[in-house]
């Protein structure tokens, strides 16, 4: 099969570029639907410059760097709406801390505190948020990252869905930037684990499949410090919204090369696969929530894999290609038949409120 060779123009193109007069589900999903919305509307309206932003909204990076000279700073936000509240492996409010922590970690930034925003609906048990913000706590105490301020507001009944978490977080970056605009010909693709084991328990879980698949929720800066200080990571995304396939092709984009992925290689586990294939959802269009794709160079693979799997959230970590030059901006999958096929950024996600 010969893959077809396209400008990077032309593939920004690709998927449902269209935005509506009214907002969709499918603009808060991690696929293109979103991406459209970010490009054409918010970071057109919110892409203010200053000299001391080193890297802004433009970008559609997982932070931007706030660049003080001798000191650079890394700053992200994220709202929760995830449902339900609770499931096994996670919680609304655990994700909510880990989430934040993980988009610090892949620019390469310590993380230093967090803020949060809570948004109740009147009649909430306050049992309920009790246990939302212990959840909380024990991802901030794991990582030794504070939650340093907030803030709180009720809404009356049914006008939003019990509640809606938004979280902050800092972090300093004492060595190189991770960016998504940094993968090199020659780089090796490694994944810390399994694909869309988020995505597909809970989508699971809604319609009463009883599975021992859980979400993969954790916070991811221990094992990224370890992997810093080996050096040589030349880009990191984690794969959060859209899980897989959105997050490897807007590596690929931004870095203007071909992502070379081999299918057999991408560790799903065997669950995942069967669930996957009753729900009719692909373990690599889904959210993942404590993994992370990144390309490093040839020569420190080998020693990052290791790295990886030492710890308790890579166990699963796999090399799963390499990276070059042309059809640049896109992900060539070569399936586990011999085939070749692009891998496209889907445009959405099947069901709402997975993260």
């Amino acid at each position: 099969m010969e893959i077809p060779k396209k400008p990077i123009e032309e593939l920004r193109k690709e998927g449902s570029r269209h935005i509506p007069d009214t907002i969709q589900l499918s603009q808060g999903s991690g696929g293109s639907m979103m991406e459209a919305l970010i490009e054409k509307v918010i970071t057109k309206k919110l892409g203010i410059k200053s000299s001391f932003v080193g890297s802004g909204i433009d970008k559609l990076e997982d932070a931007g760097i706030i660049d003080l000279g001798d000191i650079k700073l890394a700053f992200t936000t994220d709202g929760c709406t995830v449902d339900p509240m609770f499931y096994p492996g996670g919680s609304l409010g655990s994700l909510s801390v880990s989430a934040t922590i993980n988009d610090l970690a892949v620019m390469g930034a310590k993380p230093l505190a967090i803020s949060f925003g809570l948004i109740l609906e009147e009649g909430l048990p306050l049992e309920i948020l009790e246990k939302t913000l212990d959840k909380m706590a024990e991802v901030c105490k794991e990582s030794n990252v504070p939650v340093i301020t907030g803030d709180t507001k009720v809404m009356e009944r049914g006008k939003i869905d019990k509640l809606v978490i938004n979280t902050a977080g800092v972090g300093i970056i004492t060595g190189d930037i991770i960016s998504d605009y940094g993968a090199q010909s020659g780089d090796k693709i490694l994944v810390s684990g399994t694909m869309g084991d988020h995505g597909i328990s809970l989508i699971g879980l809604r319609f009463g499949f009883e599975s021992e698949l859980k979400s993969d929720e954790a916070p991811l800066w221990g094992m990224m410090e370890g992997l810093l200080k080996i050096g040589g990571i030349t880009s990191a995304k984690d794969a959060t919204r859209g899980g897989f396939s959105p997050n490897i092709n807007e590596l690929a984009r931004k870095s203007n090369v071909c992502f070379y992925v081999h299918e057999d290689k991408i560790p799903i586990k065997p669950e995942a696969k069967r669930l996957g294939e009753v729900l009719g959802v692909d373990p690599l269009s889904t959210a993942c929530e404590g993994k992370i794709i990144m390309t490093v160079r040839p020569d420190k693979a080998d020693e990052i894999l290791t790295s990886m799997r030492q710890h308790a959230y890579g166990k699963e970590a796999a090399i799963i290609g390499e990276v070059k030059k042309e059809p640049n901006g896109q992900v060539i999958l070569e399936t586990e038949v011999g085939g070749k096929r692009v891998l496209h950024t889907p445009v959405g996600e099947l069901y709402p409120r997975i993260c």
